[in-house]
């Protein structure tokens, strides 16, 4: 690794360390700078703007969660790769709540939009949901639908209910709010099911 890219992995990880912290507001180029150790102007160097660290931030997020995502969504019962995608979903959303956030909840101008940007596969996070509900289709385990309407399903679900659990609406701890999410993901899926 050069000098030049070994600065510019501290000064990612710094900013990541602040973001998972703090969220975006808690990332400024001063900040970062006095956390390893640079003058405000040598990130510059490394990154034209805060902007662009933050969109670095969330695109190494996203290559992350992908890279798991996709990991388990190969393979095995088609079914249980549907619902171990919606799990890891969950996961991340507990875990990194400030990547989550500035991820799936926050605005920005370069979000991918549904129906276009989906249908091109221009969502990678999405495009394993949406394999794996093509794959349940073939399979006949899911009812011949249209996939990318299915995967946005399942996706406004799962990501509804964690708003909501985050947004403090539900009485529960983590424990029992998980078997709530996978309750209600069983029965969304039995809806979705082809019939016997």
């Amino acid at each position: 690794m050069s000098p030049r890219s070994a600065t510019a992995d501290r000064i990612l990880r710094a900013a990541r360390s602040l973001f998972e912290r703090e969220g975006a507001s808690g990332v400024t180029m001063r900040r970062v700078a006095a956390t390893v150790g640079l003058s405000p102007m040598a990130i510059y160097r490394h990154f034209p703007n805060r902007e662009a660290l933050l969109k670095r931030i969330g695109d190494d997020s996203f290559d992350a969660i992908v890279r798991h995502w996709d990991a388990r969504g190969r393979g095995g019962d088609v079914l249980e790769r549907l619902i171990a995608v919606q799990r890891i979903y969950l996961d991340y959303a507990l875990a990194h709540p400030h990547l989550f956030d500035h991820a799936f909840s926050t605005p920005r101008s370069d979000a991918r939009r549904f129906p276009d940007d989906f249908h091109a596969r221009r969502s990678p996070t999405l495009n394993v949901v949406a394999d794996a509900v093509q794959d349940a289709m073939h399979a006949g385990v899911l009812r011949q639908d249209d996939v990318w309407d299915v995967a946005m399903t399942l996706w406004a679900h799962t990501h509804g209910l964690i708003a909501l659990y985050r947004a403090g609406r539900f009485n529960l701890d983590e424990a029992a709010f998980r078997r709530h999410y996978e309750a209600s993901l069983q029965r969304l899926l039995t809806g979705l099911c082809a019939p016997a």
